[in-house]
């Protein structure tokens, strides 16, 4: 009876402590996640949230154009998400004369509401348990020691086979998603329906969208209205349709009610939604070699590209506004980078891995299983091996692949095959083929200039990372015939190349020739960045030969041995629908310092800096301030608040998430996370690890009170207890982190 209730109590105690840590499947809350969620707070039973044979809150959280996440908030398929998920939308219809990332975007009707080509909104309709379906296919595969078994291609024919033998429905937009969980120890398949009319409904200015920007992002405390609305389009029928103008607003079978009631410090709170990834289950090794590759290379490449875009970008409002999402893209990572390997070496991360790790490994001696022992050993050879070829991979991935919009020309292979056969017809349909590829580019690149400058510095970059003999084969003729001088080298890229500019082109098109193509400085450095990437490829692929099978056993050892004291598992983000649940908390992040959970619009008026566009505040909201004209979304206190903290266990594909009260009501949308926190992609810290998020009491202010847009609020679901129903602010515990 002792051991009985000494092992009840563990387990009671590791499901406590393990509470706020976890992005868990839908699938699993009933069984491992709802007695603690209760305990915790949690006033409404999972079924609730997920119920795979009925409608639940899961059916109104959406993935959003496939990197964020959104709610759907209205009957007629208004979707809430973040304002840096949509800025590709709002910069795609922004122009000089029509500059909405700068004045914001409302439509005051239907007819308004803006197509966003290439946009889409995705739900999840199943999520189903697949795994024994999928190891008895894998039994008679060709290759049964292969690595099929984490092959999307393989994966996708094995989803189509189960899907054929369960009368599946593939209706219009519906798609199957088959992934491998926990290393391949168990998979789930989702059927999806991806909406690709979706329109742009309403976004504030980047002064409140994105205010802070650079300086405040990954921080707290933060005053940033991060927030957009598009809206679900389908045919008369409500199915999924290409635009059209004729297409309706979708009839949704499930929106979100939001609640205006507010939060208190310690209140239970629950996330939904698509986080990216992570690597929890790393070993030390492999942390030190993240920190030395992918991170190293973003903080310092990235650096080096944005001070170079952001000089030109502040002296003319065509080339922010062109490069203004590919700007905020790369700042958002290289700010990432800085702070989680600074995080990891102040929390002493490596040394927490080891203590895992060598847990396990004591593990597998008492049980005599050698297995973890060969997979750690294996791992840690792999990754010496590797190392080299990844830290090269990520230099040229970030300096010459995604620092170099201009190295996206078209391919020349077509053109080069009609040249060879000298047929007439082929040769003619080459060139017509890559003239609209041509037109394309051109399009895609308006500041030549602009590249220019980017080019070289990108260049001397990769220069300074990689030495010469190392570097991809560009290099041999920049030795050669310019004496190594790399900014000779973009410049005549520029003036000579066929694709340099228009001019050059037309010229080419008119006679084109296979001696012109194989000496042509831009087709010629292309293929060596290619050649080089495939290179450091193949180099990591003979030594990553047997890294899958290894991490396969690692991380089910890691299962096994958290099963074992009573701990509920999760695997690794990998952009799938999860639930991470906590409390709204507030935080210490160094001696002295205490952040509240909250912050209001006085804050915001602290910041301001008219003379600093990252900290600039609209005249309409300062008027809105200074009357204190905030209408129900005020605090008691009469203060506005814009932001809270909780401590859930988020990661990149969050941003827009539905962030819920109890009772399952929508109280804000998640946006970021706390500088400290960013170490938690590779080991979660709830003492330090915090995810910022917009009051939803701010996006109705802003709605409302600021862009007028009153008719939106209108078809929305509000719930409140009282006129003035939030309790923060009441006291002098409750001071708001401004």
């Amino acid at each position: 009876m002792r051991k009985v209730l000494l092992s009840l109590f563990l387990t009671s105690t590791a499901l406590s402590v393990h509470a706020d840590e976890g992005m868990w499947m839908l699938t699993d809350l009933q069984k491992q996640n709802e007695v603690a969620m209760t305990e915790l707070g949690l006033l409404i039973p999972t079924n609730q949230i997920y119920n795979p044979d009925g409608i639940a809150l899961k059916d109104a959280v959406v993935h959003f154009g496939g990197g964020c996440t959104g709610e759907v908030i209205s009957a007629e398929g208004l979707v809430l998400t973040n304002h840096h998920c949509g800025y590709g939308a709002i910069q795609q219809h922004s122009s000089v004369e029509h500059d909405y990332l700068t004045d914001g975007f409302w439509a005051m009707s239907r007819e308004e509401e803006l197509p966003c080509k290439g946009l889409t909104v995705t739900y999840i309709d199943q999520i189903l348990d697949v795994t024994d379906y999928v190891n008895e296919q894998l039994k008679t595969d060709e290759d049964p020691n292969g690595t099929n078994y984490l092959s999307p291609k393989y994966l996708s024919s094995v989803a189509d086979r189960f899907a054929q033998a369960e009368n599946i429905e593939m209706t219009p937009g519906r798609k199957l998603e088959l992934k491998a969980f926990y290393g391949g120890n168990r998979y789930y398949l989702f059927v999806k329906t991806t909406y690709s009319d979706i329109r742009m409904v309403g976004a504030p200015p980047s002064s409140i969208g994105k205010f802070g920007a650079d300086t405040d992002n990954w921080m707290w405390p933060r005053h940033t209205g991060d927030f957009s609305m598009f809206r679900i389009y389908a045919d008369k029928e409500g199915k999924p349709a290409a635009y059209n103008k004729d297409n309706v607003p979708l009839k949704v079978k499930k929106h979100l009610t939001i609640s205006l009631d507010g939060y208190r410090e310690g209140d239970f709170t629950f996330v939904m939604g698509f986080p990216g990834r992570n690597w929890r289950y790393m070993i030390s090794d492999e942390v030190e070699e993240r920190m030395q590759t992918t991170n190293f290379m973003r903080h310092h490449v990235r650096d080096a590209r944005q001070k170079a875009l952001m000089k030109e970008m502040l002296k003319d409002d065509a080339v922010r506004i062109h490069y203004a999402s590919k700007y905020a893209s790369s700042a958002n990572y290289w700010k990432n980078a800085i702070g989680m390997n600074e995080g990891l070496v102040r929390l002493k991360v490596l040394d927490t891995k080891r203590a895992q790790q060598e847990a396990l490994l004591t593990r597998g001696r008492s049980l005599n299983d050698d297995s973890y022992q060969k997979a750690f050993d294996q791992i840690r050879a792999i990754v010496q091996q590797r190392r080299p070829a990844l830290y090269h991979q990520q230099a040229i991935q970030e300096a010459l692949v995604t620092g170099l919009d201009f190295m996206r020309i078209p391919g020349t292979t077509e053109l080069v095959s009609a040249l060879k056969s000298k047929d007439k017809e082929k040769i003619q349909a080459a060139k017509e083929n890559l003239q609209k590829a041509a037109d394309n580019y051109f399009a895609s690149v308006p500041f030549p200039e602009v590249e220019r400058l980017v080019g070289k510095e990108m260049l001397k970059t990769y220069m300074q990372y990689i030495p010469a003999e190392q570097r991809i084969g560009i290099f041999k003729i920049i030795d050669k015939r310019f004496k190594g001088d790399s900014d000779a080298f973009i410049d005549a890229c520029f003036q000579y190349s066929i694709f340099g500019n228009k001019e050059n082109f037309a010229k080419f098109i008119q006679k084109p020739s296979l001696y012109k193509i194989n000496t042509d400085w831009m087709v010629l450095f292309k293929y060596s960045i290619t050649d080089g990437m495939l290179q450091t490829a193949i180099d990591m692929a003979d030594a990553n030969k047997d890294y899958n099978a290894a991490h396969k056993v690692w991380v089910k050892g890691m299962m096994d041995m958290k099963l074992a004291n009573g701990q509920p598992i999760y695997p690794d983000a990998n952009s799938t629908l999860r639930l991470t649940y906590g409390k709204v908390l507030p935080y210490s992040p160094a001696d002295g310092v205490e952040y509240s959970y909250y912050t209001t619009l006085k804050g915001a008026m602290e910041k301001e800096d008219p003379d600093n566009w990252e900290f600039v505040i609209p005249a309409k909201l300062k008027q809105l301030y200074e009357a204190k004209d905030f209408g129900r979304y005020a605090l008691p206190n009469g203060e506005m608040p814009v932001c809270f903290i909780v401590n859930t266990d988020n990661t990149g594909g969050n941003s827009g998430s539905p962030v819920f009260n109890a009772k399952g009501e929508l109280i804000g949308t998640g946006f970021d996370r706390n500088y400290e926190g960013l170490t938690g992609d590779i080991a979660f810290r709830p003492s330090s690890q915090r995810a910022a998020c917009v009051d939803i009491r701010y996006t109705l202010f802003i709605i409302d009170k600021f862009a007028g847009a009153r008719h939106l609020i209108e078809e929305m679901s509000l719930s409140s207890l009282s006129p003035n129903p939030s309790p923060v602010g009441r006291g002098e515990e409750n001071t708001p982190a401004n």
